[in-house]
């Protein structure tokens, strides 16, 4: 048992070689974690001395995976989900000692609409106590049918399979580029097809947004081959900001940056890429009280909102 004990990785220091694994860049994995780049070398080398491999293949340009590394990266990602899937199962039972509401939301649900959310609970039921969880829409699909959450929130076209539903609002992605991006002074419209053969910066497959994109440029015949694949908005705005190409992003999100003159929103006319955000749950029962109270908060919002934008619409 010792021996096994010692032969297990360190979480954080696999949890580092993804992110070097996703950006391509030592540097860039050590500022998504609060570390220095000295820290992260020192950290990835002791992790290729602990597992007796050569990982990463480092030059001026970057740093790539070699073939070991390509497949202690697969590895990782599975002991990683399931060290989620345990913390998340413990959580579960604390919330269920503590009497807590237990809520998934996908990131942008979870930014943009959920403190809202959350204030008009509390304002409803003060003594409700909430716990959320954060990821892309699959894993919030993937907690609410393991029972480890009561109500999640999710982005994307469709329902998740296994799970009641209903629609609490509705979101438009936006094209956005840098400010120095050529598409800023093209004088004819942008195509799909021109979004399909650019430099994209896209959130991970499993996302809501990103199945809402390759569902659009599916319609056309065309499929999106990103540049960039990140984890979090934060990261793709600024990638974008700073020329790294363009991206796909809801209308929430970037609303800010596009008038302040961080991000240009690009129209695309024959890309349809409206949404609805969606509220789900496990069959074969009713809500209790506090998930209840909340699904009606965002159903309310999602409708305040809708008149809103109509009211505006009508007035322009």
């Amino acid at each position: 048992m010792a021996q096994r004990a010692r032969r297990r990785p360190d979480l954080e220091l696999l949890d580092l070689f993804l992110g070097v694994a996703e950006h391509g860049s030592l540097g860039a994995a050590a500022r998504t974690r609060d570390i220095t780049q000295p820290a992260a070398s020192a950290a990835l080398a002791r992790l290729e001395r602990r597992l007796g491999l050569h990982l990463v293949a480092r030059s001026p340009r970057g740093s790539r995976l070699t073939s070991a590394g390509a497949a202690v990266a697969d590895w990782s990602r599975e002991l990683l989900n399931a060290a989620d899937r345990f913390g998340d199962a413990t959580e579960a039972l604390r919330a269920r000692g503590a009497g807590q509401l237990r809520v998934a939301a996908s990131m942008t649900v979870a930014e943009y609409l959920v403190p809202g959310w959350l204030a008009e609970l509390r304002a409803a039921a003060p003594g409700v106590s909430v716990g959320l969880r954060v990821g892309n829409s699959a894993r919030v699909a993937r907690l609410v049918r393991a029972g480890t959450v009561e109500l999640g929130f999710v982005e994307g076209s469709g329902l998740p399979p296994g799970l009641r539903s209903r629609a609490v609002a509705v979101d438009e992605l936006t094209v956005v580029v840098g400010p120095r991006h050529p598409w800023t002074r093209r004088r004819r419209p942008v195509l799909p097809a021109d979004v399909a053969a650019t430099a994209l910066v896209l959130r991970e497959p499993g996302s809501g947004t990103r199945e809402i994109l390759d569902e659009a440029l599916a319609a056309h015949g065309l499929t999106a081959d990103p540049a960039l694949e990140l984890g979090s908005t934060v990261a793709i705005k600024a990638a974008v900001t700073g020329g790294a190409g363009a991206a796909v992003l809801s209308a929430l999100a970037v609303g800010e940056d596009v008038a302040q003159g961080r991000l240009v929103a690009v129209t695309v006319p024959d890309l349809d890429l409206r949404r609805r955000l969606r509220a789900v749950w496990r069959p074969g029962g009713r809500l209790d009280a506090p998930a209840a109270t909340l699904l009606a908060c965002a159903v309310r919002a999602g409708r305040t909102r809708r008149d809103d934008r109509v009211g505006r619409a009508e007035r322009t």
